[in-house]
């Protein structure tokens, strides 16, 4: 990998001077989704649409370099693990969140780094961005440099939050810059350079559901309030029915069905 970084925790630091800033994502919140992600079913559903598209696309037997940007905790890295001709990297803004994915993960290669600052060039064969660039001011010079960083015919695999009449106060405490419209991420990625290869929302079944939560959350609004785990931690019954209905939408999507709406959007776009 390149050069002109900082080791600090045995990891590669390319913007050491913000490893440590966290002032837009609590340190605290890399422990909590350390802690729930494996046994959430939206985390655990959303794992298995990655590694079917990944396996679509990619190919599950293919030798290939993948970084996943924003890696958290780690929790994406570990399905796409079950890829055993895989070279898997992580990368992460917050050396917090690197120490999580460490533990989890002692094999893959993780790094620390600024995605305005991206110190790679034609190196990966696909770079996975989950629930990433909605954090980000400047997500369109964001995806100009991941497409600097992927070899020729590299493939962009992105989850993102969809629909602006989602809106609620789990989106500001979040530190959300945006939600997204199919529209706008196409223009952002086809103005990066960007040929768009294949998208569909995701939480379509579950959407009424999502809306009326969010639509009370909306009656929140305070600058105060702190990010809402209500819809992480569920019980064991409700997650258990909350995985049947996510079923159904995985369902969809491995038949080639497209879906219309969701709460979120993914797309997978080739150099």
């Amino acid at each position: 990998m390149s050069t002109g970084f900082k080791i600090e925790n045995e990891i590669k630091c390319y913007a050491p001077e913000v490893a440590h800033d966290n002032f837009d994502y609590p340190k605290y919140h890399f422990h909590l989704l350390y802690e729930l992600e494996s046994k959430n079913f939206w985390f655990q559903s959303r794992n298995r649409i990655i590694k079917h598209l990944f396996s679509r696309f990619l190919g599950a037997n293919t030798n290939a370099e993948v970084l996943e940007v924003g890696c958290g905790t780690g929790f994406v890295l570990s399905e796409l693990l079950k890829f055993k001709n895989y070279k898997l990297y992580g990368a992460e803004l917050y050396l917090e969140g690197l120490k999580f994915a460490k533990e989890r993960l002692p094999n893959v290669e993780f790094v620390q780094l600024d995605l305005r600052k991206v110190p790679f060039e034609n190196k990966f064969d696909a770079i996975g961005a989950f629930d990433v660039l909605e954090h980000i001011e400047e997500d369109e010079f964001v995806m100009k440099n991941i497409y600097k960083a992927l070899k020729p015919n590299g493939y962009f695999f992105i989850s993102v939050p969809q629909h602006k009449w989602l809106w609620s106060t789990q989106d500001d405490t979040s530190f959300h810059k945006r939600r997204y419209s199919k529209n706008e991420m196409f223009k952002k990625l086809i103005s990066s350079g960007f040929k768009v290869k294949y998208f569909t929302s995701f939480v379509f079944t579950l959407l009424p559901l999502m809306f009326i939560s969010r639509l009370r959350m909306k009656r929140k609004i305070n600058p105060e309030t702190k990010y809402n785990y209500d819809e992480l931690k569920v019980n064991l019954f409700l997650n258990s029915l909350m995985t049947i209905f996510m079923l159904f939408d995985e369902v969809l999507i491995k038949i080639g069905f497209n879906l219309p709406f969701g709460g979120s959007l993914i797309v997978v776009a080739r150099k």
